[in-house]
């Protein structure tokens, strides 16, 4: 017998929801992992009996606050594809990535805590991400604009690099650049 599914927030629920995570986010990034609850909840307008029906737990919210980031990045591939040719909407995704990454640096002592309690807010990160980089290349090779049959791990690994090896945006920025241009290779 299959396990029922939870029934869909009320718009109100939703929208309570949605402020907590985005109030968590900028919370968990400038004040760090023990930022007082009670603070995230009266800065998104909420009592903290509504964030805690939300989230039971502070590692509760903190592993929603990462999920809901991975689910931003990982969803806008199929949008950016929508709205630019292949290779621009790569080089588009490439830039959220990093924004996603110096969120989840700003996350770091949160999702340390998560960790310790046992939960994995990782075990699906990796075939999100290279799901959503899969969908990028395989457009971009249908298109012409890309090499075809890259491994997207290998990609992801470029992306990260870039990230890793400096602060710089801008210099940050030349490095995808660079990896675009292999990605792009030529005829």
């Amino acid at each position: 017998m299959q396990a029922a599914s939870p029934r869909p927030l009320r718009a109100d629920a939703r929208r309570n929801r949605d402020r907590l995570l985005a109030t968590a986010l900028q919370a968990f990034s400038q004040e760090g992992a023990e930022v007082p609850l009670e603070s995230i909840a009266k800065r998104a307008g909420v009592g903290i009996g509504t964030l805690y029906r939300h989230f039971p737990t502070r590692e509760a919210l903190a592993e929603a606050v990462y999920r809901a980031e991975l689910d931003k990045l990982c969803d806008a591939a199929p949008e950016l594809l929508g709205a630019l040719p292949a290779d621009q909407a790569l080089r588009a995704w490439m830039d959220r990535f990093l924004g996603y990454r110096a969120t989840k640096r700003g996350l770091a002592d949160a999702l340390r805590a998560v960790v310790s309690s046992g939960a994995a807010p990782y075990a699906h990160s990796l075939e999100r991400l290279v799901e959503a980089i899969a969908t990028l290349l395989d457009a971009g090779a249908d298109q012409g604009v890309l090499r075809p049959e890259v491994d997207p791990v290998d990609v992801l690994t470029g992306i990260s690099g870039a990230f890793l090896a400096t602060d710089d945006p801008v210099r940050a920025g030349r490095v995808l650049d660079l990896l675009l241009e292999g990605l792009r290779g030529r005829g």
